[in-house]
């Protein structure tokens, strides 16, 4: 004839009678009459309140109901972080949500997306659980960035990381590299002031050092390119080809005072210019490697005919100094005699007379039979 409920310590009832809410049951055992359209939901405290089928606001009329519950509101414009105990348990989106405040203690952090960067009451720590819901940027210790909302520069970002909820708002972050740069000029065509069409190899350094200025030019890399191009074909055009090849360091630093001028503009700091390499024609190679052949084949011929005078000078200082002094002159001989013995195995003379007069009698007998 009844119908027995009981509901335990850890739970509440909701009574309804043919389908409309009533109240609130306590922990305790219910009776009701079985042919009575009368139902009751018994619900676990320790977890979130939601009833299949029904609107929230339903409930939400009982007061002796509603001092049991935590009631919170998510807007539109808005995520909720939701902790039990002081520990995160998800993200609330726009809606309304009760807990049973009995068992456990609810907390709400508010957060307006349209503000998209994490507040700082946002544990660092909880965000592998929330990367559906946010996008972080890294700027390195060597990049300055840029933040922009909805393509609108908000603010300079110095080098860290950063977290953006994903939302409304789009967000976007540009860095710039304040590390020193290279840029090459490889192979560009020049003609020179004596119509000789050359290939260059320039190589400049440089460091940006107004991140901001660098930002608001288009193709800012491109830009610095065609400054150099143009700089190499005014100075080079004004140079024949011998003065070029002659004058490459001049190149550079014509080159290097006129970048600094355009510093500023740029919001760039150069440091260094230079000309790798002169790339010549074929048939001006041939050319020049001709002329060069031709000189070092004359400086060749001048410098023997230096070492023949320099050589006869000499012969001719022996012999005066031996025709003044006999005593060198015996010496001489004795030297030419030491030299033809290192040369010959064995001397045989016969008859008497002095050894040495007797060898240079040998000698000249040598000379005039040669003759």
């Amino acid at each position: 004839m009844f119908k027995k409920v009981t509901i335990q310590a850890d739970q509440r009832g909701l009574l309804f009678h043919k389908g409309s809410y009533v109240k609130k049951l306590n922990p305790g055992t219910y009776h009701y009459l079985l042919w009575a359209q009368t139902t009751v939901v018994v619900m676990n405290i320790a977890k979130p309140f939601v009833i299949e089928g029904k609107d929230l606001q339903l409930f939400l009329q009982d007061e002796d109901l509603v001092r049991e519950l935590d009631i919170v509101r998510v807007q539109d414009h808005e995520y909720v972080l939701h902790y039990e105990d002081s520990q995160f348990v998800q993200l609330l989106k726009p809606g309304v949500y009760a807990y049973w405040s009995i068992l456990k203690k609810h907390t709400f952090l508010h957060t307006d997306i349209r503000q998209p960067e994490l507040p700082a009451e946002v544990d660092r720590s909880i965000l592998p659980k929330l990367t559906a819901h946010v996008q972080p940027y890294e700027i390195a210790s060597y990049e300055s960035g840029f933040l922009f909302y909805d393509h609108v520069l908000q603010r300079e970002l110095s080098p860290g990381k950063y977290y953006f909820w994903r939302g409304p708002v789009s967000v976007m972050v540009k860095t710039i590299d304040l590390r020193q740069q290279q840029m090459d000029l490889i192979g560009q065509e020049i003609m020179t002031e004596d119509k000789v069409t050359l290939r260059l190899n320039f190589v400049c350094q440089y460091k940006i050092v107004q991140p901001l200025r660098a930002l608001e030019m288009k193709s800012f890399d491109e830009q610095i390119h065609i400054q150099l191009q143009l700089m190499l074909r005014e100075y080079v055009g004004t140079l024949k080809l011998d003065d070029l090849l002659k004058r490459k360091e001049d190149v550079a630093s014509f080159i290097l005072s006129r970048l600094r001028e355009k510093g500023e503009e740029f919001g760039v700091q150069f440091l260094g210019a230079g000309v790798k390499d002169v790339i010549l024609p074929g048939e001006m190679k041939d050319i020049l490697n001709t002329v060069l052949l031709a000189e070092k084949k004359a400086q060749a011929n001048l410098i023997t005919r230096r070492e023949e005078t320099a050589s006869t000078r000499s012969l001719l200082n022996t012999a005066k100094l031996m025709d003044e002094n006999q005593t060198l002159f015996r010496l001489k001989e004795l030297e030419f005699l030491e030299k033809i013995c290192e040369k010959i195995g064995s001397i045989s003379l016969t008859g008497g007379g002095d050894l040495l007069e007797r060898l240079s009698s040998l000698i000249g007998e040598k000379k005039a039979a040669g003759k």
